[in-house]
């Protein structure tokens, strides 16, 4: 079954989200996305809370998603992530698909 990593970042300060947006959509998930192994990847910004940021990448299964996901790729990434928005807290989760229903 399908498995997801979930990155959930909140970016208090309006006034970065633009940049942050920018920096994600340009440098980050297409990075993130390669380096992973990633089938696809998303990204969110939160209708409910506009400080909400959410990125989502697809693998084909667990086994897939902790190869991907192994410690050397992750510290890079996060210390890519931490250089340009150190004050950003997230979080991370992984969940595998339990039903998909419509076409």
């Amino acid at each position: 079954m399908p498995t997801f990593f979930i990155v959930r970042a909140t970016v208090p300060d309006p006034a970065q989200r633009a940049a942050f947006d920018t920096w994600y959509a340009e440098e980050h998930l297409p990075d993130a996305a390669k380096t992973f192994g990633a089938q696809k990847a998303w990204r969110f910004w939160s209708e409910s809370d506009p400080s909400v940021h959410q990125a989502t990448y697809q693998f084909t299964d667990r086994a897939a998603l902790d190869h991907g996901t192994r410690p050397e790729n992750m510290t890079r990434l996060v210390a890519d992530f931490d250089k340009g928005w150190p004050h950003i807290k997230r979080s991370r989760e992984i969940m595998t698909l339990a039903q998909e229903w419509g076409a």
